[in-house]
């Protein structure tokens, strides 16, 4: 069944409301299913999806309830392929990796967790994509982690 899948694309629009991501979530959990990724792929994959929805919202979109959040979900050369945009203007910089140590102890403000996760599951992320659309973040989820085929070489 995967191979007769393969290229095509599913397309959710989200209203621009917290809590919607959940949908892209669980779509994008149904493909991987479908593709037989394993359980750990895919709440990797449903973490990435939720937070770059979300941060789209939030950041992208500044909230503005009138804005819209498109997520593309594709499955090609054995990974899948997000797409997520926004109708912001994109990311100024991406922020430095987060001192959880620093953030617990109140040193430094809880920000950057997102960006943070999704480069940390994904096996490849591009930001600040410009669109007809508005502003896009694609991002690559093998069926297979880097961490895990770097593993299996050793």
């Amino acid at each position: 069944m995967a191979t007769n899948l393969n290229e095509r694309l599913v397309k959710i629009i989200l209203p621009n409301i917290l809590g919607y991501e959940r949908i892209a979530m669980a779509s994008s959990a149904s493909l991987a299913k479908m593709f037989g990724f394993s359980s750990e792929r895919i709440e990797d994959l449903k973490t990435i999806v939720a937070e770059a929805a979300i941060n789209a919202m939030q950041h992208g979109n500044k909230g503005r309830t009138d804005s819209e959040v498109a997520v593309t979900i594709r499955f090609k050369d054995n990974a899948i392929h997000v797409a997520v945009t926004d109708q912001g203007d994109g990311i100024a910089e991406v922020l430095p990796k987060p001192d959880i140590h620093r953030i617990m102890n109140k040193q430094d403000p809880p920000v950057g967790f997102g960006v943070f996760l999704i480069q940390e599951l994904a096996d490849g992320v591009e930001f600040n994509i410009d669109t007809d659309d508005g502003h896009c973040v694609n991002i690559v989820v093998k069926r297979e982690s880097n961490q895990v085929e770097d593993a299996a070489r050793k």
